[in-house]
């Protein structure tokens, strides 16, 4: 059970909305339902695509509710931080396919979990920024590592330094975002994409996804032997030959997943 999400599957797509009006700050029990909503999607044989949106019209995620940084200690910051990290370290070690369907205001820690997700889908209307700054902060979720590796360290700086909101145009010119459309039209375009997604051989994605995210960080020939792994792994499999039998047979193939 969860109280500020919204957790449900859809023709093998796996929602989680974060539903804590009005803006979806993050305090800790919020905070503690996101890893294990993902979990259950993960663990969820019916759920193919994982995707992160918000069940509000108006805010994407303000990120975490400052009053809950009143009175913290060191000791509190630290677990914060380290359920923060799990997250993002679940998020990185998923085998299936994780979007992101952005509307309204999606700053801090909000933002941040975006950054994490394969493919960013933005409605046209959103803004995004992480102003940690403002408040003598630094985004905590993962994001001085994410969007280095996203943007680059000098448009990562900037963006940190300024705490600045962009546009979603903004945001797409600059790569923050992969696809801008319609407010009105966001859900049907992240659901009908995921469910493309969900049509392929989730094998395959999944070693797709584990060759990128981890060899992005590793050095050439490091991210080669992650490479050599997955491609004999999946030459062993029942999908590889099924795809090779279509192809040459000119048919669809019928993925057996």
């Amino acid at each position: 059970m969860t109280d500020f999400l919204r957790v449900t599957v859809h023709d093998r797509v796996g929602w989680i909305e974060y539903d804590r009006p009005p803006v979806n700050a993050f305090h800790w029990e919020m905070l503690r339902e996101v890893p294990d909503a993902l979990q259950r999607h993960l663990t969820d044989p019916a759920v193919r695509v994982v995707v992160f949106a918000s069940a509000l019209d108006a805010h994407f995620s303000v990120g975490a509710d400052l009053r809950v940084f009143s009175d913290m200690d060191d000791d509190g910051m630290r677990r914060w931080v380290d359920v923060c990290h799990d997250l993002v370290r679940r998020m990185r070690a998923s085998p299936k396919p994780l979007l992101a369907a952005v509307h309204g205001t999606a700053v801090g820690g909000g933002l941040e979990m975006v950054l994490h997700c394969d493919v960013r889908f933005a409605a046209s209307t959103a803004r995004l920024g992480q102003p940690e700054i403002d408040i003598g902060f630094i985004p905590p979720v993962g994001a001085t590592q994410a969007l280095a590796r996203l943007l680059g360290r000098a448009r990562a700086l900037r963006l940190l330094y300024d705490g600045t909101l962009l546009s979603a145009e903004e945001a797409h010119a600059i790569g923050l975002v992969d696809v801008v459309v319609a407010a009105e039209r966001l859900r049907e375009e992240v659901q009908g994409y995921a469910e493309g997604l969900a049509r392929k051989p989730a094998r395959a994605l999944a070693a797709i996804r584990r060759c990128v995210t981890e060899g992005v960080d590793l050095p050439f020939e490091e991210g080669l032997t992650i490479e050599r792994e997955e491609a004999v792994a999946l030459g062993a499999t029942a999908d590889f030959r099924e795809g090779l039998d279509a192809f040459l047979g000119k048919r669809p193939p019928v993925w057996s997943n």
